[in-house]
């Protein structure tokens, strides 16, 4: 049977194909009648990519956004990181115990760890990491004067007086404690918040050193022409090896600032730049088939790599709202939310909005990659007898008698919201979008003053307990992630147990009652789970994708 696409969908899509005609000719002059441009500076090996979000600091202190994050990944190392399945792997750390009660924490550092040669050091070389090094770290991120947004990780570890249960009882041990157990803790270690920095760097610097970076990592700070360019160069001692090889193989990254999109991609299909990420609505009709396949007259040119993404994209309804005349909204009923989950094919909208880019929300908020984590559960897909049964029985037969449901978006999610629009009213459910800038979007949410609103998260640590704590009685916002003001005594009970629950195997069977939980009472629509999209110049080789989008230069070579 072949899929109808709305109507208002085929002058969305006839609209997108006037505006693409010039840039799309552009495009294909430039894949077919220019020869590549690889730049080889003086026999080096130089991974170019462009960051059109700019980069604000090099201090991990502040590595908030993917565009610092992917950076500042390159400059340091924490005491774990993430494997090539998600796994938690040694790093600076070789190994680490956790005691019987899954409280305490000692980490047995390697001895071959150094930071990068600096003037910050005697000499210009670098030192050797030791154990106080990394409370140094820990204890800057806490510090309210440096006022990091990763000081939250922290909130887990036990306190003596003022001071966090740290210790280093010689220079290759390193202990923590935490006020109770909390089993995904050694995943919130691989941010790079806890990457490791050394004292004399911020000593010499202060808050300069966001633009003076000292780490152990692969790379280490050549130069940074702010919003123009920022170099990195190949650390010669860096500790990592592979197949007996010492890391990295590359000898420098070029990172550019381009902020027109269309403008980087012009300059990765000339060859100027070595990897693309994500893709711009201006050209993915002309990349990618109504699969999300890279289209096979630029297989020549470039690959496409494609994996699952910890992002879950939702709707979320603030379910405690009151009306202006103080009563409860109808959003505040658990039958309303469930008839606009009904109401809606998003099969179709992944296919005919996104060219199948990402995974429809059918299996409910833990996204498709979550490492043991991978529900079957089809919570809610399209049907409309569904929704209308749902309003009858709120009191709302046909639609009749419920007002105009305001739903907050941004303008880069219009199409998807409108989509829901047309297709919630044909049950019954008017809907208004209202489109505010992200900022202010953000914003009005973490102060709970947007009934209805457009959001996504992006998994911190691969721990399903990351999309499970959105809905925490104790996490409400502004103070935490709870946005949806969800509230369940059951809930907290079973997410509490579960957090104390050092069995792997058990406290995954917890997650999976506790999403249950959620799906049922609906304080969301979940639209789908995305993707990593990767574009890759042929010569490439090992640049691997993962479902935290990390990227990670260390193994890549380039012929």
């Amino acid at each position: 049977m072949q899929l109808k696409i709305p109507t208002f969908v085929n002058r969305i899509e006839a609209a997108r194909k006037v505006k693409k005609a010039f840039f799309v000719c552009l495009i294909l002059s430039c894949i077919f009648g220019c020869s590549s441009r690889m730049e080889q500076d003086n026999g080096k090996t130089v991974f170019r990519y462009n960051e059109a979000a700019n980069i604000t600091s090099l201090d991990p202190a502040f590595a908030r956004d993917q565009a610092n994050i992917w950076a500042v990944h390159q400059i340091y190392n924490g005491l774990v990181q993430l494997g090539d399945n998600l796994n938690i792997t040694p790093c600076i750390a070789k190994s680490w115990d956790i005691s019987a009660d899954g409280k305490e924490y000692v980490f047995h550092l390697r001895k071959d760890v150094f930071f990068h040669d600096s003037p910050v050091f005697p000499g210009g070389k670098g030192r050797r990491v030791v154990a106080a090094d990394v409370s140094y770290s820990f204890e800057r991120i806490m510090d309210r004067k440096v006022a990091s947004p990763g000081a939250w990780i922290f909130n887990y570890v036990e306190k003596r007086g003022e001071k966090l249960s740290f210790k280093a009882p010689d220079d290759s041990t390193f202990v923590l404690r935490l006020k109770q157990p909390f089993p995904p803790f050694t995943g919130i270690l691989t941010t790079v918040y806890c990457s490791v920095v050394p004292h004399e760097a911020l000593e010499k610097y202060g808050s300069d050193f966001r633009r003076n970076p000292v780490g152990t990592g692969p790379f280490r700070f050549k130069l940074w022409k702010e919003g123009v360019k920022l170099v990195l160069v190949r650390n010669p001692t860096y500790f990592e090896s592979e197949h007996e090889n010492r890391l990295p193989y590359l000898d420098a990254v070029a990172i550019t600032f381009l902020a027109d999109k269309q403008s980087a991609f012009l300059e990765f299909v000339k060859g100027n730049l070595d990897f693309m990420s994500g893709i711009d609505p201006g050209y993915k009709d002309e990349l990618l088939t109504r699969d999300g396949r890279l289209k096979e007259k630029f297989k020549r040119k470039f690959r496409l790599l494609a994996v699952p993404y910890l992002n879950t994209e939702y709707l979320g309804f603030l379910v405690d709202v009151k009306t202006d005349g103080g009563r409860n909204s109808p959003l505040s009923l658990r039958q309303v939310r469930q008839a606009i989950n009904y109401s809606f094919d998003r099969r179709k909208m992944i296919g005919f909005l996104r060219n199948n880019i990402g995974t429809p929300g059918l299996n409910g908020m833990i996204p498709k990659g979550m490492p043991s984590f991978d529900s079957a559960v089809t919570w809610y897909d399209y049907d409309p007898r569904k929704s209308r049964k749902l309003l009858a029985e709120a009191g709302y037969p046909g639609g009749r008698g419920l007002a105009p449901v305001v739903l907050s978006t941004t303008s880069d999610y219009l199409d998807i919201c409108k989509y829901i629009q047309y297709k919630s009213g044909e049950v019954g459910i008017e809907i208004r979008i209202d489109i505010s800038p992200p900022a202010a979007l953000k914003e009005m949410k973490a102060q709970a003053k947007l009934p209805f609103f457009r959001a996504s998260w992006i998994a911190d640590y691969p721990d399903a307990e990351n999309y499970l704590s959105l809905f925490y009685g104790k996490n409400f916002s502004p103070g935490g992630p709870n946005y949806t003001h969800f509230h369940n005594t059951g809930f907290d009970l079973l997410f509490e147990k579960a957090m104390a629950c050092t069995n792997d195997s058990i406290r995954y069977g917890y997650y999976r009652e506790l999403e249950k939980i959620i799906m049922e009472d609906s304080p969301v629509v979940v639209l789908y789970y995305d993707q990593v999209l990767r574009f890759i110049q042929n010569n490439i080789e090992g640049l691997e994708s993962d479902p935290m989008n990390m990227l990670t230069l260390k193994k890549v070579r380039k012929r």
